[in-house]
């Protein structure tokens, strides 16, 4: 999600992440903690989050993984939105392995 705001709006702020995953600010603190604590993220004075080399090393994989979901879900027909929301749940999750296996299937289509 934070690739995503910084494709969208050229800046992260974590009052951004809460609203499009729908989570509440708390919730969102303690995520952007544990990653500042393990090196992903930076956040500046006034707050706003700046992905350091690991983190968008993560999030350009992972946002690679939800765009061809996405797309995948699309042409097995569903709907566009239904299909980011679905994306958004699966990525994370599912295995290399299955991700691969979606992938060459995907391009045989």
């Amino acid at each position: 999600m934070m690739l995503m705001l910084m494709e969208k709006h050229g800046y992260i702020r974590s009052i951004d992440i809460a609203a499009e995953l729908n989570v509440t600010k708390p919730s969102v603190s303690y995520a952007t903690k544990r990653l500042r604590e393990n090196g992903y993220i930076t956040m500046d004075k006034d707050g706003l989050i700046t992905l350091t080399d690991s983190g968008m090393e993560i999030a350009s994989r992972i946002y690679e993984r939800h765009k061809l979901l996405t797309e995948f879900l699309v042409r097995l027909g569903v709907d566009e939105k239904t299909a980011r929301e679905d994306a958004c749940k699966i990525e994370h999750d599912i295995s290399e392995k299955t991700f691969a296996a979606i992938c060459r299937y995907a391009q045989q289509k």
